[in-house]
């Protein structure tokens, strides 16, 4: 007897990977989430910059591609636990990111 895989349609969606939010802590599939990467920008600082081709290396972070999970992030330094870093975080590029996004759609 031969087994064939189904359809990519016919797949369900529990197959792909589920990532946290570092926002609102909720669990939402990889597809729908936005990677963040940090960047080293001088001694004690780190810019965190968005990856949405889910390439750069690094340690990455997930985030909801939306304003009220990023400053939900910020406020409660969920950046610097989930990336493993310290020091100065600056988030101008995933603000722009979100912005420009938004001008978009």
């Amino acid at each position: 007897m031969v087994q064939h895989e189904p359809p990519v349609s016919a797949r369900n969606r529990t197959s792909l990977p589920v990532r946290t939010c570092v926002g609102c802590r909720k669990r939402e599939l990889s597809v729908d989430l936005l990677r963040v990467v940090a960047r080293e920008s001088g001694p004690k600082g780190w810019v965190i910059v968005p990856d949405p081709q889910r390439r750069l290396p690094g340690r990455g972070a997930w985030l909801h591609p939306e304003t009220g999970c990023l400053s939900n992030a910020e406020r409660r330094r969920a950046f610097g636990r989930a990336l493993r870093v310290s020091g100065h975080l600056d988030i101008s590029a995933v603000e722009q990111y979100l912005e420009n996004r938004h001008e978009h759609s």
